[in-house]
């Protein structure tokens, strides 16, 4: 018996200092997430203030080129990624939900943390894509000039940050409560996909849209630009220019996406650090990307086919969380990359439709 408690009390101590110290690093866990916005308020304040200063029409070559920078921004933070989960910095892996599991906890170790984090961006990157569609649309119809999509998006992304960081809080709670929510999120991914693949998108004027006529009537609204102004003065009264008109609309886009991707990066993962961190670098990438696929929506006609695969599989993947059928991060990762390449790929090797005569 005496032996009993001497071998006991010595690995209750550690138990007990081990809990201690995860309580101690979860009240500094803010400290992690503020240091994470400040850096990509930097960043954006770099991007808008220094480097987009000016309005101009932002080519192909330099798209390209800024979405390589974005890209290996990820790429990077995802290797401090690896090292923060690591040595567990202010406690990120530990006390970590299990998804499917209320109740449950785990400890995630720093290359689960790594394939987690750029599984979760590459999905989120995928499903921003449908975005892009949507903004070409909107940009010609509200007839944006090209030198000033670029401040229209920065500002427009700049809500979305807040956005579904409020998203993400709200879904993280849900997971964490309630097992049964993931089969709600999981089967909303489905039929979403569904709708899209059976429901052809509308293509009216989102000018003419009840957001815009609700827009219109709670403030006075003007065609003119005023540079890169949003909102003028005309005869000493303030009128909204088309810039904000734009704004507000992709806005509206940006939250009906999110209900798609934030159930989604969910399938992922339940680690809140993991799931904003991914957003937050898709989103920050958008922008560039939305310049490098504008002008060729068109020709990648297989890419809406492929994200649609991606949102099926997606949602499929987070309704087998509970059972012994649960699809692992690997596989995941293989899939969405092989989707999103098949669809690329494919639209390329097609044949150019031709209109009839």
């Amino acid at each position: 018996m005496l032996h009993h408690l001497a071998t006991a009390a010595p690995s209750s101590l550690i138990v007990h200092a081990q809990d201690a110290a995860a309580t101690a690093d979860d009240g500094l866990k803010p400290l992690v997430y503020g240091g994470f916005v400040v850096v990509v308020l930097v960043l954006l304040a770099l991007d808008l203030g220094v480097f987009h200063r000016k309005a101009h029409v932002v080519g192909m070559r330099e798209a390209l080129g800024w979405t390589a920078v974005w890209v290996s921004t990820a790429l990077v933070f995802s290797v401090a990624v690896y090292f923060m989960y690591d040595r567990h910095f202010l406690g990120l892996g530990l006390d970590v939900p299990v998804l499917g599991r209320p109740g449950e906890r785990e400890t995630l170790e720093a290359f689960d943390a790594w394939k987690l984090f750029i599984t979760g961006y590459v999905v989120e990157e995928s499903l921003s894509l449908d975005n892009v569609f949507v903004m070409t649309v909107i940009f010609s119809s509200l007839r944006i000039p090209r030198e000033y999509q670029h401040r229209v998006l920065f500002w427009g992304i700049l809500g979305a940050l807040v956005m579904r960081g409020a998203m993400i809080f709200a879904g993280y709670r849900l997971v964490l409560q309630f097992s049964w929510i993931t089969y709600v999120f999981g089967g909303f991914l489905v039929l979403t996909a569904l709708k899209m693949a059976l429901v052809r998108h509308d293509s009216s004027d989102p000018a003419a849209g009840w957001s815009m006529r609700v827009a219109r009537r709670l403030m006075p609204v003007t065609d003119r630009f005023d540079g890169q102004k949003l909102v003028t003065r005309i005869d000493g009264r303030r009128y909204a220019t088309p810039l904000l008109l734009a704004l507000i609309l992709i806005e509206l886009t940006d939250v009906v996406f999110a209900l798609d991707s934030i159930p989604a990066i969910f399938a992922i993962t339940a680690d809140p650090f993991l799931v904003f961190t991914s957003n937050v670098f898709a989103i920050l990438g958008l922008r560039s990307l939305y310049f490098c696929l504008a002008a060729l929506v068109t020709s990648l006609r297989y890419l809406q086919s492929a994200l649609i695969a991606v949102l099926m599989f997606v949602g499929i993947k987070m309704c087998l969380v509970h059972t012994p059928l649960k699809i692992s991060t690997d596989v995941a990762l293989v899939v969405v990359l092989g989707l999103l390449i098949g669809g690329v790929v494919a639209s390329l090797l097609a044949p150019n439709r031709q209109d009839p005569a």
